[in-house]
């Protein structure tokens, strides 16, 4: 595990630090790989938390979301305390069978979903698995498929 301390960047509405070069290297070597999406594991300011470290305009950014830093988005320059480090667990996500139904009855919304970059794929997996009431999900799921065949808006997105 990997201490720093970093002050709180925003890029778009997305607040970040920046990982050091010594600790990037450490990360690449523990989850033998220095492209795409890395997960890591770690604390901020001693809470625990789980992330995927990314990088965006040539840069490696760790994003600090509300979940790991209550309003993290207006602590711009603040200096907090983190530990880092790759985390080898499996995180797949099964999408929820309702979605899987919805796609096996629309070939062309299934067809735009494997176009999409894995990341909005997974952003659409884990919305609609999350939800907690059969309404949501029958809800969200025609949602998701209008969306796919250019209908309407989800997750906050545009159409595809």
């Amino acid at each position: 595990m990997f201490q720093f301390k970093a002050a709180i960047e925003i890029i778009g509405i997305n607040p970040f630090v920046f990982v050091p070069e010594p600790i990037l290297n450490g990360i690449f070597q523990q989850a033998n790989k220095d492209k795409g999406p890395i997960p890591i594991k770690g604390t901020v300011n001693g809470k625990v938390y789980k992330q995927t470290l990314v990088k965006y305009r040539d840069a490696w950014r760790l994003y600090i979301n509300t979940t790991m830093l209550a309003n993290s988005p207006k602590r711009i320059g603040e200096i907090i305390e983190l530990t880092i480090a790759f985390d080898p667990e499996e995180r797949s996500l099964t999408p929820h069978p309702k979605l899987v139904q919805a796609f096996a009855e629309n070939a062309k919304a299934k067809a735009v979903f494997d176009t999409l970059r894995p990341s909005l794929q997974l952003e659409i997996v884990r919305y609609i698995a999350n939800l907690k009431t059969e309404e949501s999900i029958e809800k969200n799921v025609i949602k998701a498929i209008g969306f796919l065949l250019g209908e309407n808006r989800f997750v906050g997105r545009e159409k595809p």
